[in-house]
């Protein structure tokens, strides 16, 4: 398999920005992520991008330049920025393409997200028991994880408060205010047992990557490549318990973020105590504990050890959402994906600052979106 390489990598803040339409969030970031591989608009040959809100990512082609390059739209909800890189990534190793550009950006309304059943093959009643609200869904299945495997509150907490001390050393995050854990647990109850500070928030921003094939890579003389080792995507298989599932199945199935797991250290051909830092979906607290379970980096359970422990902080034995997470830096649906494999970027080129994971050679990235979708990929130095 053609080996294939991240040589560019740019990002436009995430949280609000007003006056700033997010598809010229999108160009900012794209027009970063050239100037940091060295090459030129022209030079790419095949473009994938994404946003929920905020357009169609291919109009970017009247600021970037009418060059003809293939620009396909792409929507996963919000595993968006993961399908992106998985596009991006199998264009060039069929081919089609030394350069590609993945690319997403968002601007969301102020408010919860606010999805329509029809848009997701549901009927009306769901949505009038008030579970399309998806901070609704989300605490009832950690409710029902935390009775099964013993989590605490307090672990939720320790989430929330590590990702607020993160987000603080993040100069693109969007909340970068140190949080303590007393404050978290206390605040008001969105959803039991989900405080106001457990959960991510709609926002703004835009994350671009520039690929590039091996040879192109060599031919650029590219000085700082992050190799793409893997990048998996699965959608749903029989009996999993996903986002707008209406019913909970007797038979359990695994989720898709087991089998994306699976699929990319397979690919890789590497185990996870191999990895030195780690970005998983967390779109509330419970997200984040339920998978780090599910990538397989813990078993049923045990994130309340891990999580009492420090091991999920910056110098603990798998650091954890470095930059802060959905939680600190909101969640802009077509971007947030990329952001993770961005913040991978620069701790493997160690040109995160002060959250800087020491040494860190390989990182492994995992998104989520409805109605079950994930997608993870492995980077190297």
């Amino acid at each position: 398999m053609s080996g294939v390489a991240i040589i560019g990598a740019g990002i436009f803040p995430f949280g609000r920005h007003e006056g700033v339409p997010g598809l010229q969030q999108g160009v900012a970031a794209a027009r970063a992520a050239l100037a940091d591989a060295g090459v030129a608009w022209a030079d790419v040959g095949i473009a994938f991008g994404g946003s929920s809100a905020a357009g169609h990512a291919d109009t970017m082609v009247a600021d970037l330049g009418l060059t003809g390059v293939p620009f396909i739209n792409v929507a996963n909800g919000c595993a968006t920025g993961g399908s992106a890189l998985a596009a991006a990534a199998a264009a060039i190793r069929a081919g089609q393409a030394e350069l590609a550009l993945a690319v997403g950006f968002d601007k969301h309304p102020r408010g919860a997200f606010d999805p329509m059943p029809a848009d997701w093959g549901l009927p009306d009643w769901y949505g009038a028991l008030g579970l399309m609200l998806t901070t609704q869904f989300f605490a009832l299945k950690l409710r029902r994880y935390m009775e099964l495997y013993g989590i605490t509150p307090a672990t939720l907490g320790r989430v929330a408060e590590k990702a607020f001390a993160n987000g603080a050393l993040a100069g693109h995050a969007w909340r970068r205010t140190p949080i303590d854990l007393e404050t978290i647990l206390a605040a008001p109850m969105v959803n039991d047992p989900l405080t106001k500070y457990m959960f991510c928030s709609p926002a703004e921003g835009a994350v671009a990557l520039v690929l590039a094939s091996e040879p192109k890579v060599r031919a650029l003389g590219a000085a700082r490549p992050v190799w793409l080792k893997a990048v998996a995507l699965r959608t749903r298989p029989e009996g999993s318990f996903e986002v707008f599932a209406p019913a909970l199945a007797v038979e359990r199935g695994v989720s898709p973020t087991v089998l994306a797991a699976d699929a990319a250290f397979a690919a890789a051909g590497m185990d996870r105590a191999e990895i030195d830092v780690a970005q998983l979906q967390d779109t509330e607290s419970g997200a984040e504990i339920m998978h780090m379970a599910e990538c397989g980096f813990c078993a049923d359970g045990e994130q309340e050890a891990w999580l009492a422990d420090g091991a999920t902080r910056i110098g603990g034995r798998l650091p954890v959402n470095t930059d802060g997470g959905c939680l600190a830096c909101g969640e802009p649906i077509g971007a947030s994906g990329l952001r993770q494999v961005y913040e991978n970027v620069m701790q493997l080129r160690g040109t995160a600052g002060a959250r800087q994971v020491e040494g860190a050679k390989t990182a492994f990235s995992h998104v989520y979106g409805a109605p079950g979708v994930s997608a993870c990929a492995i980077l190297t130095v």
